[in-house]
């Protein structure tokens, strides 16, 4: 008997399809409805809108979950955008979260809080990294969002200068690739000014010095007000995200014009407590040490001598002295750690000031 081949099936009608397809989001409706039912019920620490009680979104183990039963054709990434906003959903039926991030919407602060907490947040868009560490510390927001580091342009001295400033907590991470996009509502060749924030600036300097050597580069706050900028100014463009490309209607003249193509910027949450041990951590730390020979060394060898690895450290000025710095350090392990303890324990001992920032789980870094 010959055997029929996929091609010979008989190919099923469109309105069947369009019935079929009507009749399983009937059914994902209904189990979604089911979840949300289900995670309302589960208890919880409480459903206080005190920051001290809201947790960080610690996902991770139930998108690993997800995935790997996900077979196709959906991508690993939609499949986790939309469960993020499942989940997102699923928590705000709980406690609703406020979550403050540096810049206008759709700036790549917002981008990265969405990615960490869904849409089913509010957030609250302030102008300065300074706003969003008093947004935190006054208990207006649950959480913060702000940049703290960047494969092209280092460390955001803002943002460590305001860890050194109030009693706030490193309780997560967002690491993101940013890709950067001339946007305007011109041709390229009738381009005379460039908006963007600083760091944008800088992180496409060298194509900007090819493609656009006549056109004069203009800073400001925000990648969404850039976008704002070249929507209004005739002969302006914007280095922005696409997301605020559509949204204030430009055309997209040039897509990654980063220098670095492997251009990634870390985001640090914060809030009023470090995240839970989750096995795979990073802690956070500042110290003051006594300005002598060899008082540095002697505080790292602590780490040593504890078989901590230290994953970043910087140093810089404390205000209003003379030549006195912070050293900023983050090391593998997680505070509640007998190692950790041990080696916090010994280094408070040495230093002048010592303030553990916090806790997080290792976050991956998003395309």
């Amino acid at each position: 008997m010959k055997k029929r081949k996929a091609s010979d099936s008989k190919p099923v009608p469109s309105g069947g399809l369009s019935a079929q397809i009507a009749r399983l989001d009937r059914q994902l409706l209904k189990l979604i409805q089911e979840r949300a039912q289900l995670a309302a019920a589960i208890p919880h620490s409480g459903g206080s809108h005190s920051p001290t009680e809201a947790s960080v979104p610690g996902d991770e183990d139930v998108y690993a979950r997800i995935l790997s039963l996900s077979k196709g054709p959906l991508s690993p990434r939609c499949v986790r955008a939309i469960f993020g906003e499942l989940l997102s959903g699923c928590r705000a039926l709980v406690q609703e979260v406020r979550v403050a991030f540096h810049g206008p919407q759709l700036s790549f602060s917002h981008l990265a809080a969405i990615h960490r907490f869904g849409q089913s947040v509010e957030f609250v868009p302030v102008n300065t990294i300074a706003a969003v560490f008093e947004e935190v510390n006054r208990g207006h927001s649950h959480f913060g969002l702000v940049p703290i580091e960047n494969s092209t342009d280092g460390r955001i001295a803002d943002t460590l200068d305001m860890f050194a400033r109030l009693p706030v907590r490193m309780c997560g991470e967002v690491e993101m690739h940013i890709h950067h996009t001339l946007l305007a509502k011109c041709p390229r060749n009738e381009i005379q000014e460039v908006y963007s924030r600083p760091q944008a600036l800088s992180q496409c300097r060298n194509w900007l010095t090819k493609h656009l050597p006549a056109a004069r580069t203009i800073e400001v706050t925000s990648t969404s007000l850039a976008a704002q900028l070249a929507k209004e100014k005739p002969g302006a463009a914007a280095i922005a995200s696409v997301q605020a490309g559509v949204h204030y209607g430009l055309d997209v003249l040039a897509e990654r014009i980063e220098d670095n193509s492997s251009n990634v910027t870390r985001f640090a949450i914060i809030g009023a407590a470090s995240a839970p041990r989750s096995g795979n951590d990073r802690t956070a730390m500042l110290f003051q040490v006594e300005h002598r020979p060899g008082s540095l060394v002697d505080a790292l060898a602590i780490f040593r001598r504890n078989r901590l690895n230290m994953t970043w450290i910087e140093s810089f000025p404390i205000p209003e002295t003379n030549r006195k710095y912070w050293f900023f350090v983050e090391l593998e392990g997680h505070e509640s750690d007998s190692r950790v303890r041990r080696a916090v324990a010994t280094l408070s001992k040495k230093a002048e000031r010592l303030e553990v920032l916090g806790s997080f789980p290792v976050g991956e870094t998003l395309e």
